[in-house]
């Protein structure tokens, strides 16, 4: 089945571009050049992969990106933020705020649909992965029905945070390099920057530690693990 990717853009010469370059690639692409119908689009599209903008009319992508992680039929889809802010501290707002990976314009093309393929095939794979049941302490997690219960309550991860938890569970004991977490969770070298692991681990710890239980430490100057 071909993949479908929403694009939301107020360039249209962007749109044109990567329009292009998507379908020439097998990918079904739509667009919209505002925040309110591009989310409203994404909720009728219900797209594999949503590319956001972060500069927009009327609200900023990160906006839409917040509406998207809060809607209970979009939260799960993988967004790719394209913008021309290349601040750390932008990168990483948003990283916090849900996006699935980041990338600042003018942006090669190839590499763009390294980072699609990339951010596609982690979905995939965790969506469609048949295994067992993984447990620590009163944490279960079923990858059969890609479902995280603590105490028999649902604990509602994105991607990125199941992919993470999946890896230290699957490794209970051992500490796992940041560098590791980010070739197996991302796919691809993802420039070295260990800063994106650190994020969604925050964000992990607020999910499953919210009781004042610790889970994953923190192995300094490596890592982190289960126990």
């Amino acid at each position: 089945m071909e993949e479908k990717i929403l694009v939301i853009d107020d360039e249209m010469h962007i749109i044109e571009l990567l329009k292009f370059n998507l379908e020439v690639n097998g990918y079904i692409v739509d667009y919209s050049l505002d925040s309110f119908e591009g989310y409203h689009k994404a909720k009728e599209l219900k797209p594999n992969l949503i590319l956001l903008d972060w500069m927009l009319p009327n609200i900023s992508g990160i906006d839409v990106l917040k509406k998207i992680r809060e809607d209970e039929d979009l939260k799960d889809t993988p967004v790719i933020m394209l913008t021309a802010k290349n601040m750390e501290r932008d990168k990483v707002k948003g990283l916090e705020e849900g996006a699935d990976d980041y990338i600042t314009k003018p942006f090669g093309i190839k590499e763009l649909l390294a980072r699609i393929n990339s951010v596609l095939r982690r979905y995939n794979m965790t969506t469609n992965k048949v295994e067992d049941v993984l447990t620590v302490k009163d944490i279960r997690m079923d990858l059969i029905k890609h479902e995280v219960t603590k105490k028999d309550k649902k604990i509602d991860l994105t991607i990125k945070e199941f992919d993470l938890l999946k890896l230290l569970l699957q490794n209970k004991g051992k500490v796992l390099s940041r560098n590791f977490l980010l070739d197996k969770v991302w796919g691809y070298e993802y420039f070295g920057e260990t800063r994106t692991v650190d994020v969604h681990i925050r964000y992990l710890r607020k999910k499953i530690e919210n009781d004042g239980e610790k889970y994953i430490e923190t192995i300094r100057g490596i890592g982190y693990k289960i126990s």
